[in-house]
Formats: structure tokens, C-alpha cells, sequence
């Protein structure tokens, strides 16, 4: 009985999502897709290395692969996706892109979380000429120093989201800053770029200690004394994951949090913020997504048809897989045609609908408008909530086209 109630929720909720048009741009054809040669998109991403993001990110992809293919396909083909772990690591990745487009024959590529697997990816992306959209890694590497004509990046950077951050920042009262940072590609790029803006905010402020733990190897008690010893007014955090638990729980033990501020990216994802449970720490200022009270029409048919679908509420990461998946198909009917070239073509200036509202990627840098939450952490019966959020459009934050040009390799 379960089941039949669970499936007519989930029929419902697809009915819904169509009638509000989230599958219905595509401009697909009354054919039936399951006659046709599918169309072959290779996803790759850290499934195993870090489940929290990328199993919601998976099931995000798969209800939108359900909804394209269910509503005729893309150019009268299925679409498939044929996904693979990448290992987490820039070498694994390499060889796992390379198995995807020769073997699998894989029209193009999406996925990818940490930057500098997505910037491994990109690298391969421009060297065999496979369009390859980023739908995670975070480093504006990817679409601005590094930027070439087949990588495109879905969510905002660490630049954006720095800068959001950045004008909450600025606002308070405090001076001196000290900032904790995974010790790769990610950390650096979100300190650099909090600590340029805010300072242009802010010409009085200084940062006082810097901490940068290697990824997934956090020494939370060294780390916390050694911010604590600095004496700072408030703290700029980028960790996640399993070094967000520790550092937040140590932090927590030896005080370190009383009395200051913290500004932190990604914590109020409920990827990041939930394994906490009871010891979410209560207003930090953070990026996050607060599936729970966002009752805008598209994110409820959205979030609707998910858990219908998965009997799980939707994460981060459901939202970015299902987009990706959205926006290449967009991009393939748009084109014509499933050439690397040409969709990358129709994908410079490309406009779709997402979860959070329409979105564009730019041709200037071939970089997503999509924009993310700034609110406050609050604890909710055992785990996390973001509070007090407002959306903040990625364009608001994005540099502008000429500054753009400056920064990307010529011919990019």
C-alpha cells in the first residue's frame, strides 16, 4: 500500500513539475524516445570519497534524466548517463574521463566536485575537444585563469560566494580576522578572494592567523588553539566535511567560538551542516540552501517530485545534479546536434529555469548565473537549519565581461 501511495506522489509531483515548465523548455518532440540510439553523457564524480553531496547529486541527475526521457528525449533520443566514480584524485579522473569518451563513447562530460579534479577534467576537456560541464568544483580557475571553450561551471565560485560573504563581513564589527582553510586548490582560492573583498569593504580590517589544515587530515585541536592564541575579533572558516565536524566540535570544547564572529562557506549546505547534528553552532553567518522553508513554485514542484521519487528530502547537491542534466540537454536541442562544438556554442548565452529560478550561462566566461543563500545557522532537533537566508543572484557578484577578458587565456 506504501508503494502504490508512494508512486501516485510521485506521478503527482511529475505532472507538477512539468506544468511548471521545468522540463518543458527543452523543446522536446512527442516521440518515443526509446526507439532511437541514445545520447551518451559521461558523469563522473567523488561518490565514494564523499557520499554527503554526490548521492543527492546522483539522484538530482536521475529524476531530471526520468523527466527529459518520459517527455520524449532530446532531437527524438534518449538520453543516457553512464557514471563513474572519479576517484577523488586528478590522475584517477584523468583516466576515468578518458574511458568514458573512448570506450563509452560519451558525447560530453559533466560532474565533478573538488577543484582540482574539475580542473584535471577541464585540462582533458580542452585537449580533446569534449564539452565538459562543472557542475560543482568551486575554483574560478575553472572559468576565468584556466577557462577554455569546452568547460562550462554550473554553481558560483568561491569568488561569488566570497563576495557575499564578504558584504555581510564588512558590516561587522570586527577587525581582526582569522581564516581556516583546507590547504588546496578550493581553500585557497575562497581565502584569496574573501580576503581581497573584504578588505575592500573593509581597509581597517586585518587578518591576524591563517590556518591551513591538509584536506580531510584536520588537526582541529592545534587548529583552534592556534586561533584562539591570535586573539581575533571573528573568523573566516572554509572547511567541510569531516574536518567542519572536527573543527566545529573542538572549537566548541575549548570556547573558541564565544564572543566572535564566524563566516563560513558551504555550512549551511545540508550536506555539510547536518553530520553535526546537535552541535550545529548557532548564527554563523554561511552560504547553505534551506530546502525546508523555500516555498517559491518551481523549488516546491521540485522538491515535491524528489521525494516522491527518492523518499528523501532534496540536498546541494540534488539541485546542481539535476541542473547540469537540464542545461546539457537544453543545450543539445538547442544545437541541433550532440558535436562538442556546437553545443558548447548554444550553451554561451544559454537561459533554462532552475530550482532557483532562471539561470544563464554567460559567454563571456561560459560560467552559470545560478546563485546560492546567505542566512544564519540555527540548531532544529538535531540537526542544522539556515535561518534568516535571502537568495543572492549570482550576476549581482559576477566581474564584468572586460575584466573577464583580461583574465582568461586568449582565444578561450
Amino acid at each position: 500500500m506504501a508503494g502504490i501511495t508512494r508512486r501516485r506522489a510521485l506521478g503527482r509531483a511529475l505532472s507538477r513539475v512539468a506544468s511548471l515548465a521545468l522540463a518543458a523548455p527543452l523543446a522536446l518532440s512527442p516521440v518515443s524516445a526509446g526507439a532511437q540510439e541514445p545520447i551518451k553523457i559521461g558523469d563522473l564524480n567523488s561518490y565514494t570519497d564523499l557520499p554527503a553531496f554526490t548521492i543527492p547529486y546522483r539522484q538530482g541527475w536521475r529524476l531530471a534524466l526520468t523527466e527529459i526521457n518520459e517527455s520524449g528525449g532530446v532531437l527524438g533520443r534518449p538520453i543516457e548517463v553512464i557514471s563513474r566514480d572519479d576517484g577523488g584524485a586528478p590522475g584517477d579522473a584523468l583516466t576515468v574521463a578518458n574511458e568514458l569518451v573512448r570506450r563509452e563513447g560519451v558525447s560530453m562530460l559533466m560532474g565533478a566536485l573538488l577543484s582540482h579534479v574539475g580542473l584535471a577534467i577541464s585540462d582533458y576537456a580542452a585537449q580533446h575537444e569534449t564539452l565538459f560541464l562543472a557542475s560543482e568544483p568551486l575554483t574560478d580557475a575553472l572559468a576565468w585563469q584556466k577557462g577554455n571553450a569546452y568547460t562550462f561551471r554550473l554553481r558560483p565560485g568561491t569568488y561569488v560566494q566570497a563576495a557575499m560573504l564578504a558584504e555581510r563581513a564588512a558590516k561587522l564589527d570586527a577587525k581582526r580576522w582569522a581564516v581556516v582553510a583546507p590547504n588546496y586548490e578550493y581553500g585557497q582560492s575562497a581565502v584569496e578572494a574573501f580576503k581581497k573583498l573584504l578588505k575592500e569593504r573593509r581597509p581597517d580590517v586585518e587578518f591576524v592567523a591563517e590556518q591551513w589544515p591538509p584536506l580531510f587530515k584536520i588537526d582541529a585541536g592545534a587548529v583552534t588553539q592556534a586561533i584562539d592564541r591570535a586573539e581575533p575579533d571573528a573568523i573566516f572558516n572554509v572547511t567541510f566535511g569531516s574536518d567542519l565536524v572536527k573543527f566545529v566540535r573542538e572549537g566548541t570544547t575549548r570556547g573558541v567560538f564565544e564572543d566572535r564572529q564566524v563566516v563560513s562557506l558551504l555550512t549551511g549546505e545540508p550536506e555539510w551542516m547536518n553530520p553535526l547534528g546537535s552541535d550545529v553552532p548557532e548564527g554563523w553567518i554561511v552560504t547553505g540552501y534551506p530546502w525546508d522553508t523555500l516555498d517559491t513554485e518551481r523549488h516546491t514542484a521540485f522538491r515535491e517530485a524528489y521525494e516522491a521519487r527518492f523518499d528523501a528530502p532534496p540536498r546541494m547537491g540534488s539541485v546542481v545534479g539535476y541542473t547540469s542534466l537540464k542545461a546539457l540537454a537544453k543545450a543539445i536541442e538547442k544545437a541541433g546536434t550532440t558535436d562538442s562544438a556546437a553545443v558548447a556554442e548554444a550553451m554561451r548565452g544559454l537561459s533554462l529555469p532552475s530550482p532557483f529560478g532562471e539561470i544563464t550561462f554567460r559567454a563571456s566566461d561560459q560560467q552559470s548565473t545560478m546563485g546560492t543563500f546567505v542566512g544564519k545557522t540555527k540548531a532544529l532537533d538535531s540537526r542544522g537549519q539556515l535561518i534568516d537566508w535571502t537568495y543572492k543572484d549570482g550576476a549581482d557578484y559576477l566581474p564584468p565581461a572586460d575584466q573577464v577578458k583580461e583574465w582568461r587565456p586568449q582565444g578561450s
